[in-house]
């Protein structure tokens, strides 16, 4: 019995080895076909890029183009109603709904900054972060897709009658686009994300909001979904699938799952920061004045990680966080219209910049309030301003502290705002000797070493 037990073992041990392998395999093969996938994509571009480049006039009005993107939302609806119509109902009353329908839907694109790409029959198709690339464009779809169905849910009955049902499929890759037109341009959409979207809304019930298993990792946090499950994609195996059932209790406005409420709006905003910080950043990196040594990119970087590590030691909440890291990146933008003053023109690009990503008035004013704070010498009168003025002079009690602060004197003697490198040296005595740090944590991290600065420093000093 014992040796036969034995060779159960065995052969359940050479089974699992097997299946273990194959499984490997398939992993391997499923890398090598996505690659493949990626690498015909390429192929095609560059294929029409080249018959582009071969036209006589590329200037020319109507020129297609194309254009890639990493990660866009692909959203397929279909309004199912038309097989409904009978000689007995008021077709022109259906299609004024329709009408009614369409409008309401093309609202709730432009809301949540999505393109409408065209509309196939009974079928509409949209798509976000194209034209302009954004990292939450999955959220704003399955927004968007959650106030379409609701709208529906609530349009008034014809006769007792409903007569429009909405299905939807979404899903999150890259996709080609052909751009066309000078005037009015236009996005025609290619690729297996466009194809699975299409074909997740055809395997999806009347009512549903299906998405991808790529589109539900970008979401999850936000959202209640339910596996609902796999459909085959050629050359890729099975695509798992679930259904949004709403927004999270704690996410939405008295836990309905319907509306947002501001802890969803904090949430998303921080995700969306990524996308504020490139274009802030391409913004410095393309208009700081080259005499710029100390006020460039980096010290703008360095004051956003440090704020966000004072900020949490200190207790603050996700809101807190975002208004700092917010008022860090935008703190010393000023520099590209003028130095002198940076920080109120700071705050002019926060007024004029952030309106465009949702930020409240309130918001702004505050982040407004937090980047005046910086102006030396530092007047901070709330924890946000004192976060921001410790991590604006951070280095102060880095072991760097002395190469970082030449760097401030080549750019202050370039502008002929100092004098010798004894009187700078003298000046950074003086004021370090007065400065403190407001937060403990900028306390317990940097004041012991920032002693020690002030001792090297003096030792630089020579005698006139």
């Amino acid at each position: 019995m014992g040796q036969q037990q034995d060779e159960l073992l065995k052969r359940i041990q050479k089974l699992v080895k097997k299946n273990q392998d194959l499984i490997n395999r398939n992993d391997k093969l499923q890398k090598a076909v996505t690659e493949l996938s990626e690498q015909n994509e390429m192929m095609k571009l560059r294929l029409k890029e080249s018959k582009v480049e071969l036209k006589d006039d590329p200037s020319r009005e109507g020129l297609d183009q194309l254009k890639k993107y990493k990660m866009a939302t692909v959203l397929f609806a279909y309004i199912g109603g038309f097989k409904h119509l009978t000689d007995a109902v008021d077709s022109e009353v259906i299609m004024d709904q329709l009408d009614e329908v369409l409008i309401e839907f093309g609202r709730i694109l432009k809301k949540y900054k999505i393109h409408k790409i065209k509309t196939i029959g009974d079928t509409y198709m949209a798509a976000g972060g194209i034209p302009e690339k954004n990292i939450t464009n999955p959220i704003d779809v399955v927004m968007a897709a959650l106030e379409m169905t609701l709208f529906l849910d609530q349009l008034r009955r014809i006769d007792g009658k409903r007569y429009w049902n909405l299905s939807l499929g979404i899903h999150t890759g890259p996709v080609t686009a052909n751009v066309s037109g000078k005037k009015k341009i236009s996005y025609d959409i290619k690729g297996d994300t466009v194809n699975i979207a299409h074909r997740m809304q055809g395997v999806g019930d009347s009512g549903k909001i299906l998405i991808s298993v790529m589109t539900y990792e970008l979401i999850k946090e936000f959202f209640i979904c339910e596996y609902y499950g796999k459909m085959p994609v050629k050359y890729k195996g099975d695509l798992e699938m679930f259904v949004v059932n709403g927004i999270r209790p704690e996410f939405s406005m008295k836990g309905r799952g319907v509306m947002a409420n501001a802890l969803f709006d904090t949430k998303f905003k921080l995700i969306q920061f990524t996308d504020i910080q490139e274009m802030i950043l391409d913004k410095l990196e393309s208009e700081l004045p080259a005499y710029l040594y100390y006020h460039n990119v980096k010290h703008t970087v360095d004051v956003v990680t440090e704020v966000e590590l004072i900020g949490w030691a200190e207790g603050l909440d996700d809101e807190g966080i975002l208004m700092l890291k917010t008022a860090a990146l935008l703190h010393d933008a000023g520099h590209t219209i003028s130095y002198d003053e940076h920080e109120f023109h700071g705050t002019e690009l926060a007024r004029e910049f952030l309106p465009g990503f949702a930020y409240s008035p309130e918001q702004i004013e505050k982040i407004c309030n937090i980047i005046m704070a910086t102006k030396l010498p530092p007047q901070a009168t709330d924890i946000y301003q004192k976060i921001i003025c410790d991590a604006d002079l951070d280095y102060l009690g880095r072991s760097d502290m002395i190469p970082v602060s030449n760097t401030l004197y080549k750019e202050l003697k370039e502008q002929n705002k100092i004098g010798t490198f004894n009187d700078w040296n003298r000046l950074q005595v003086k004021f370090i000797s007065s400065h403190s740090y407001f937060t403990k944590t900028a306390r317990s991290l940097r004041e012991v070493n920032k002693q020690k600065q002030i001792e090297r420093i003096k030792r630089l000093i020579t005698e006139d």
